[in-house]
């Protein structure tokens, strides 16, 4: 039987890697698509020539991505960014669905941020939300990362998502704003799919 694939989006500092390492510390099996994304980036030249080519040139630096400004490049052109994820989310798409194939609980996790910009809505039965307030988002982010506000602030624009109008999926929200007990809502949200 085919395992249940579950999105668990939600924009940058929402706390999608909480659950997700919750979610692991019980069982179920979660493909982070950042983490995967960037191995995938770094081993195939045909998205190194591409980048190059159709992004910015100095994005790559002796054979590899530069990732720093790969990033400055993106987050301040929407259609670069679009361009970007247009490389890399078909060589995702093909990895999830080959690890999927490969699990052996009843449901398994996506990890990703932006969920319908990168067509994993087509491959998922359900999503799961992890919402927290903006400006919580941006303290985790900048303790984190370096990053400014204004930096932050550009990301979470751009990775607001566009929920197509067509879209089915089943949707459960998950508060994670350092108030509300994060298990008993993953609990309650394990209740709903049958687990």
């Amino acid at each position: 039987m085919p395992t249940k694939l579950i999105a668990i989006t939600g924009g940058i500092g929402s706390g999608k890697t909480v659950v997700s390492r919750i979610l692991t510390s019980i069982g179920f099996p979660v493909y982070d698509c950042d983490s995967k994304a960037k191995a995938i980036m770094d081993c195939d030249e045909t998205i190194h020539r591409r980048i190059e080519n159709e992004i910015d040139a100095s994005c790559i630096n002796q054979g590899c991505i530069d990732r720093s400004r790969l990033a400055s490049i993106v987050f301040s052109d929407p259609a670069r960014l679009a361009t970007l994820n247009d490389i890399v989310h078909g060589a995702v798409r093909r990895d999830i669905t080959r690890w999927a194939a490969r699990q052996t609980t009843a449901i398994s996790f996506v990890e990703t941020a932006i969920l319908y910009e990168s067509g994993l809505d087509s491959i998922v039965q359900a999503v799961w939300n992890i919402s927290a307030p903006e400006e919580l988002r941006i303290t985790r982010v900048m303790s984190r990362s370096g990053l400014s506000a204004r930096q932050i602030r550009d990301r979470i624009k751009s990775q607001t998502p566009t929920i197509p109008t067509s879209s089915q999926l089943p949707t459960t929200t998950i508060v994670n704003d350092n108030l509300t007990p994060l298990l008993p809502q993953i609990e309650s949200a394990l209740i709903i799919e049958n687990v």
